[in-house]
C-alpha cells in the first residue's frame, strides 16, 4: 500500500508489476456470500458502522473488490496468502479460488488462533493453513507451538519480523514449517529477514522487497 491504496485491484496489479510473486489481503464474507477483500472489515451507511457480514454485495462502495475480481484482473500465476477476519472466510476464499483455477496449494489461508486453523484442516485438505501470531502471544513456547501445528498438519507459522531470530527460523523449519515474516517495510529488515531464512517477507514497499531480494538471493523467482 506504499504505491496504491490498499487493498485495492489497482495495487496488487501494480505490485505483480513491480516484482512481487506473491499477494496478501484480508477477506470478510458478505450475507450472500460473497468473498470481498477490506482491512476493517465495516462500511459506513446510513451515519454508522456496518460489518460488512451484514451487508450484501450490492451494498458494498464500489471501492471494495471480491477475491473474484482479484483473480480476474492480476490472473493466478502467484501465491495468495489471505487474513481471514471471519471464520467463514476459510471456505468461502477456497471456494472462490477453485472455481477461479487457482492452485489452491498456493492459497495461505491465515488466521490468529492455532485452533481455529487447527480445526480448518480436515475442512480444508488442499490449502495452506497459516498461524499468525506474536511470538509474546505463543503462551506454551516456541517449540511446543511448532509441535502442536505441525503434528495437525498445519503449513506455516507467520510472525511480525521482530519476534523472529536465525534460531527460531531453524527451530520452526525443523518441524517441517515454512516461517513468514509481516512488516518488513525497510531495506536492512528485508535483508535481515532473508538472512534469518524465513521462507517468505510480507512489504508495502514491493521495489525496496524486490531490491533486498535481488541482493541477498541473487534472483526474483518467476513462479
Amino acid at each position: 500500500m506504499a504505491h496504491a491504496p490498499e487493498n485495492t485491484l489497482e495495487a496488487f496489479a501494480l505490485a505483480l508489476r513491480l516484482g512481487a510473486n506473491g499477494l496478501e489481503t484480508d477477506v470478510w464474507t458478505t450475507a450472500d456470500g460473497h468473498a470481498v477483500l477490506d482491512h476493517d472489515g465495516v462500511v459506513r451507511k446510513l451515519a454508522r458502522n456496518r460489518p460488512i457480514s451484514n451487508l450484501r454485495l450490492e451494498d458494498l462502495p464500489p471501492h471494495i473488490p471480491t477475491l473474484q475480481s482479484l483473480f480476474e484482473t492480476c490472473g493466478t500465476d502467484f501465491d495468495l496468502s489471505i487474513d481471514i477476519k471471519d471464520e467463514q472466510s476459510f471456505e468461502t476464499s477456497a471456494t472462490t479460488a477453485r472455481d477461479c483455477n487457482f492452485d489452491l496449494s498456493r492459497l495461505w489461508l491465515c488466521h490468529y488462533s492455532s485452533a481455529v486453523v487447527i480445526a480448518q484442516r480436515p475442512l480444508l485438505p488442499d490449502v495452506r493453513l497459516v498461524n499468525s501470531t506474536r511470538l509474546p502471544r505463543i503462551k506454551e513456547g516456541l517449540e511446543m507451538r511448532c509441535a502442536k501445528l505441525s503434528t495437525n498438519g498445519i503449513d506455516c507459522l507467520n510472525m511480525h519480523h521482530t519476534d523472529w531470530t536465525g534460531g527460531s527460523t531453524t527451530l520452526v523449519h525443523k518441524f517441517g514449517l515454512y516461517a513468514f515474516g509481516w512488516d518488513c517495510q525497510y531495506g536492512y529488515v528485508l535483508s535481515t529477514a532473508l538472512r534469518m531464512g524465513l521462507d517468505a517477507v510480507f512489504s508495502d514497499h514491493v521495489d525496496t522487497m524486490v531490491e533486498a531480494y535481488e541482493s541477498e538471493i541473487g534472483f526474483v523467482p518467476r513462479t
